[in-house]
């Protein structure tokens, strides 16, 4: 999973916090939008605020 996400030009370390933090409330059907291919960091406070 590091490889990979550093492979897709994602900090490794920002990605697994974020994904770890995201999970449990992240729908199954839009899993896909976790992995480092696909991943965005989204801060929860600009984003409850946009």
């Amino acid at each position: 999973l590091i490889v990979t996400a550093q492979l897709n030009g994602v900090d490794p370390r920002a990605w697994l916090a974020d994904v770890l933090r995201r999970i449990a409330d992240h729908p199954a059907s839009r899993l896909h939008e976790l992995l480092p291919w696909n991943w965005r960091y989204l801060d929860q406070t600009n984003a409850a605020a946009a």
